[in-house]
């Protein structure tokens, strides 16, 4: 008899092996390819826009609003948007759209595989997108990008999918720490928004990859923080209601946006021509509005350095709000290329600039950066990524306890209003289902004696076979399976009405015992002190329901677990989630049904 015996000797915190080593000196690799396709992303941004509203084939630093275009300018981002629906077209349709939800759905879906044509036709179009007018930001699409790079690279050597994946997630953080000069918050939100786990074979990777690429974009003296920002607010009872009010402010806005969001792309759905010219549609709403308020166009970083000096009057704010909330929505609802990261924080900046005069006295600026990263927050259901990208945008570390105040409460407020953020919302709408609740697996924290059934039937290894088959259907027999032990308690093996009908099939005499049946086949065994997370592997690999349990010293039968078992564990961790009881008492004992006030 031969047993599968696993001791408990491989516990431990973590499951991680040095082969994250390895991963992590690729991911290096991945962080410099992402840093150099973010550079490129920028620099075809400023080109793209130079050439669309000044005719000039130039990388120089110009502004929208002094276009000699005037009037004419309505017409480029709609020409814009043709070429991006062209490309979407006859290239590859995984370029529309703002880049997080695609990046999900091929780390969820597609085995973290993205092709060479998204590397390439990703920024590209991004860039046509936002030079000629989109108001989007470079973020998203970097991140496609960037994990496109990490995914191809992965393709190209022996890993796992779940070493592609972090490859893939590396990529994409080292394109996000390029374009803002944001490490921590690209890492946090690899864990908060991408990764799908919280474990140090994947974080490691992610982490070197963005620490890379930020040495390496100082090295190549790229601004950082590129929205420099020393404002802070006394902490105070008055300040503290400010953060929540600014926190279910931004909270309520983020709901607002998402709705806005789906519902153009809801009535582009509904039109009678194919997808491919609905960009042409957005973009002439987005030249629409560019002539009512032209920082309303492109990535509008001066937007956001403006609120952040408290140089953006109210009703200034408010139109560039409503502008830019009208343009975005429906731009991005016809399946353009774009990011929503750096709108978001316009947006919320800008009602932040519109609250700031009905909020307690505060730096000039504070405000707008407090409804910034809570708006980002709340829409992207990532608070901790928005506290830490807000900071390290600013440079501003006295301003994390309001930050993670206003975040956490944009969070709860999302969270209880809309069943899926504007990034999962579109993997939903493809019938992808999406958990971001991420927990201990109560199999991983249950041992088998917690469950097993300790007074065991079984039956004697001198049964014969016609004695077993007749046990088995007898009418009174409750189990399907039974343990068969010998004189000493050892278990010799299992049987069930399809090893019955098999050694009848092969010709067993109905005289044999099970003794004899069994005699040297191998035998799956359980152990008190196994947990549930190795047993159901065990139950897998043996293609049985139950398996039976014996001590580890002297291997005799003490219990019997089967899937009904483990199950009765979720069912415990369900009961805990829904059942209150109050298990502090003060005062006498009451009995049950007695109210407060009545007579002992």
């Amino acid at each position: 008899m031969k047993s599968a015996h696993a001791g408990n000797g491989h516990l431990r915190d973590f499951t991680t092996d040095p082969r994250v080593l390895i991963i992590a000196a690729i991911a290096v690799v991945v962080a410099t390819a992402g840093l150099f396709a973010g550079i490129v992303l920028l620099k075809l941004i400023r080109l793209a826009t130079n050439i669309a509203y000044f005719g000039q084939f130039s990388l120089a630093e110009l502004k929208l609003e002094d276009s000699p275009l005037g009037y004419a300018a309505v017409i480029v981002p709609v020409i814009g948007a043709l070429i991006i629906g062209l490309m979407a077209r006859f290239g590859s349709e995984k370029i529309r759209g703002h880049g997080i939800p695609e990046a999900i759905e091929a780390i969820l879906l597609g085995r973290s595989r993205l092709d060479a044509k998204v590397a390439v036709l990703k920024p590209l179009s991004s860039a046509i997108s936002i030079g000629s007018g989109g108001p989007f930001g470079a973020e998203g699409p970097i991140i496609m990008t960037g994990g496109a790079i990490g995914s191809l690279i992965a393709q190209m050597l022996p890993v796992s999918d779940n070493e592609r994946k972090t490859l893939l997630v590396a990529g994409a953080a080292a394109g996000m720490t390029t374009v803002f000069g944001t490490p921590i918050a690209a890492i946090m939100l690899a864990v908060e928004l991408l990764l799908f786990e919280w474990t140090p074979r994947s974080f490691i990777p992610v982490a070197v990859a963005a620490i890379v690429a930020e040495v390496e974009r100082t090295l190549l003296h790229l601004p950082g923080p590129i929205f420099p920002f020393s404002g802070t607010m006394e902490t105070s009872l008055a300040g503290l209601g400010g953060w929540v009010l600014v926190g279910i402010a931004a909270g309520l806005l983020s709901g607002l946006l998402t709705q806005l969001v789906y519902a153009c792309e809801d009535a582009f759905l509904k039109l009678p021509i194919h997808w491919m010219w609905w960009p042409m549609i957005g973009g002439l709403v987005v030249g629409i509005g560019g002539l009512v308020e032209p920082h309303a166009l492109g990535v509008g970083y001066d937007n956001i350095a403006n609120m952040l000096d408290g140089r953006t009057v109210a009703t200034a704010a408010l139109l560039l709000l409503v502008v830019k909330a009208v343009i975005w929505s429906v731009a991005l609802g016809s399946g353009t290329s774009g990011g929503v990261l750096a709108p978001l924080l316009i947006m919320g900046g800008a009602m932040g600039a519109v609250l700031s005069g009905i909020l307690p006295a505060a730096s000039p600026g504070f405000w707008p950066l407090l409804a910034m990263a809570a708006t980002m927050g709340g829409t992207m259901r990532a608070p901790l990524t928005a506290t830490f990208f807000a900071t390290e945008l600013t440079g501003n570390t006295h301003v994390l306890v309001p930050l993670i105040a206003a975040c956490a409460t944009a969070h709860a407020v999302t969270v209880l209003l809309m069943k899926r953020s504007i990034l999962t919302e579109k993997v939903a709408r493809r019938g992808h289902h999406l958990v971001r609740e991420y927990r201990v697996d109560p199999f991983a924290l249950t041992r088998v004696k917690e469950v097993m059934t300790t007074k065991v039937e079984s039956v004697p290894s001198t049964m014969t076979l016609h004695g077993a088959a007749a046990f088995l259907t007898a009418p009174d027999t409750r189990h399907p399976s039974f343990p068969v032990i010998n004189g000493e308690g050892h278990v010799l093996g299992v049987i069930d009405p399809p090893a019955i009908l098999r050694w009848r099939r092969a010709g067993k005499h109905r005289k044999a015992t099970l003794g004899e049946l069994l005699a040297g086949s191998k035998i799956t065994l359980a152990y008190p002190d196994e947990y549930l997370e190795a047993l159901s592997d065990k139950l897998l690999t043996a293609n049985v329901s139950h398996l039976p349990v014996v001590s580890r010293e002297g291997e005799r039968l003490v219990g019997y677990i089967g899937w009904k078992d483990m199950m009765r564990v979720r069912s415990k961790k369900q009961a805990e989630e829904r059942d209150r009881t109050a298990l502090l008492s003060f005062g006498a004992k009451r009995k049950a049904g007695q109210s407060v006030g009545d007579p002992a």
